[in-house]
């Protein structure tokens, strides 16, 4: 393996609950292996039951779970790890906090109507936070600031996995990622 294909970098998948953070990260860490790369998924829903356990859902409780996700990623990364964020990560500026730590860092918004949210949410959890029964639902009583400029934006609604996943791929091959 060159130098280059040693490269570690992160890709920060962002985007509201249920938009296919997690879907698209998996279907993208499967490329990469498949390429001789070594890959780790930080997915949020893990990291908060495993690294960040204890922690709510107050602004202050959710950039604490984004740094820590941010701090490992950096870590794998400087290692030569690709290292996949798979986290709703509401708030651009710990988002933007977190470039500037990673340095390698590729941001792909998934972006997905609240209405086509709502009619995949097989959880209920979308028309629970729009009838007031959840508190602090991003997208819904919390906000979710849209990255301003992302390299990437995969339109879950109108893309399939495999599309998303190919741009993603192209993406990093014509920007010398991969």
């Amino acid at each position: 393996m060159s130098a280059d294909q040693a490269k570690g970098f992160c890709l920060w998948f962002t985007g509201l609950s249920g938009a296919g953070k997690s879907t698209l990260s998996k279907a993208v860490s499967e490329v990469l292996r498949g390429r001789g790369r070594n890959v780790e998924i930080l997915d949020g829903d893990e990291v908060r039951e495993n690294l960040s356990k204890g922690l709510g859902f107050s602004r202050e409780d959710r950039d604490t779970n984004i740094r820590r996700i941010g701090y490992v990623c950096h870590l794998l990364s400087r290692n030569g790890v690709i290292a996949i964020s798979a986290a709703i990560s509401p708030y651009r500026s710990i988002r933007d906090e977190n470039r500037k730590r990673i340095g390698n860092f590729v941001e792909i918004f998934v972006k997905c109507p609240i209405d086509v949210l709502v009619h995949r949410d097989v959880k209920g959890l979308y028309k629970k936070a729009l009838a007031g029964e959840i508190k602090n639902f991003t997208g819904i009583s919390d906000p979710y600031e849209e990255p301003l400029e992302p390299e990437i934006i995969a339109h879950s609604d109108t893309e399939t996995v495999e599309q998303s996943a190919s741009k993603i791929i192209k993406y990093l091959e014509e920007h010398k990622w991969l």
